[in-house]
């Protein structure tokens, strides 16, 4: 077998989202996902968030609750304890990035956007949400 060497490779300027390297996804957080679309979870936590947000409609759009709650998720279920840390364990993972229900070319939200999320929900919020995730997973055996 001879040798094989590593050649400088040079960046492909356009490339379409089918191109994209694929995996089969995280089995994990494809399972917690169906259980959570199931039991309405974006819609429970958006009417749970919702007193703590302006009704008027000033400035740019908020983070989601959903996808704020689902990279809290991953830092609980990974044991990462910084915002800066989920933030970069969401971004390098193409399976964690359909688990937060990003569009092919939108960006994960920085660990800025989690900290100002954090700051506008009370303790109580995050205490209700994971209890009721843990609840609906407790429901599925999980």
């Amino acid at each position: 077998m001879a040798l094989g060497r590593q050649s400088e490779r040079q960046s492909e300027l356009l490339l379409s989202w089918s191109e994209l390297p694929r995996s089969q996804g995280h089995p994990f957080y494809d399972r917690l996902e169906e259980i959570l679309r199931a039991a309405g979870f974006d819609r429970h936590v958006e009417t749970l968030c919702q007193p703590h947000y302006s009704s008027a409609a000033r400035g740019r759009k908020s983070l989601p609750p959903g996808r704020y709650f689902r990279m809290l998720l991953v830092g609980y279920f990974e044991g990462i304890d910084s915002e800066r840390g989920i933030e970069w364990r969401c971004a390098d993972s193409l399976s964690l990035r359909e688990f937060l229900l990003l569009a092919s070319r939108e960006g994960v939200p920085d660990h800025s956007w989690l900290s100002r999320t954090r700051s506008r929900l009370p303790l109580e919020v995050h205490d209700e949400v994971f209890a009721w995730v843990l609840q609906r997973l407790a429901e599925h055996g999980g």
